[in-house]
């Protein structure tokens, strides 16, 4: 018996951003085999009057306008059924991780709310149980680059996708820690200006435990300078082992 394809309901105001860059490279050889499935709705068609109002003005005044929690749930119950895992993408939600993103891929179908404007109404979130995911201490013009990059998170960790299953566990965040530099061919290059850069001798020594090490000092070295925060947790997570 085949497992089922991990599988993704999109509401949006914009469904033509779908699937966008997912169509591509892994992501859309993926979609092909037909190892994730997704289908967006478009709010406006649950909008209402003549000209399909989907906000209107916040309670309390203020700048912009809110997404109506009549017309999403209109549009979130018309989906066939239930998803397991309502997500709202916000910029107030816990943000997006590598643990995050892993658990998602276990859930075999979730709905994204794709918000506009100064947001939603708030008792929407609350009736459904969504879920605020964010990716990154930023703000955009609306949810739907933020799915997109969840969304492709998750997809490059389905089995099948990815065609090195060690990939995964060396990558940033896997264990704890940013990625070492990688090098390839030629292992001395000269670049425009004239200058010489070599590859790190170890890495051409096939001293595959020398090299391991050097990973992991180069990995703890960019994690204590890039991402201090990681870096303490490493550190007091190694302490207690």
């Amino acid at each position: 018996m085949s497992k089922s394809p991990w599988h993704v309901n999109i509401l949006t105001l914009f469904p033509e951003m779908f699937p966008g860059s997912l169509g591509q490279s892994l992501s859309g050889k993926a979609l092909e085999k037909g190892l994730w499935s997704y289908d967006t709705v478009n709010m406006r068609d649950f909008g209402h009057g003549v000209h399909k109002a989907v906000d209107d003005t916040p309670f309390g005044g203020g700048a912009g306008m809110v997404l109506r929690a009549d017309v999403l749930e209109d549009a979130l119950l018309s989906l066939p059924h239930k998803a397991a895992k309502n997500i709202y993408m916000s910029p107030r939600g816990k943000p997006l991780t590598q643990n995050k993103v892993t658990e998602l891929t276990k859930i075999p179908e979730i709905t994204i709310l794709c918000g506009r404007y100064e947001g939603v109404d708030q008792r929407l979130l609350d009736a459904h149980n969504f879920e605020e995911v964010s990716i990154g201490d930023y703000v955009l013009s609306g949810g739907e680059p933020a799915a997109i990059i969840l969304m492709d998170a998750c997809i490059r960790l389905l089995d099948g996708v990815m065609g090195n299953t060690q990939t995964p566990d060396e990558e940033s965040f896997s264990n704890g820690l940013l990625e070492y530099p990688h090098y390839t061919k030629p292992a001395s290059w000269t670049d425009s200006s004239g200058a010489q850069h070599d590859v790190p001798e170890v890495l051409t020594s096939g001293h595959h435990k020398k090299i391991a090490q050097w990973r992991k000092e180069r990995s703890e070295a960019i994690t204590k300078q890039n991402r201090p925060d990681l870096w303490e947790i490493h550190k007091n997570k190694e302490k207690s082992l």
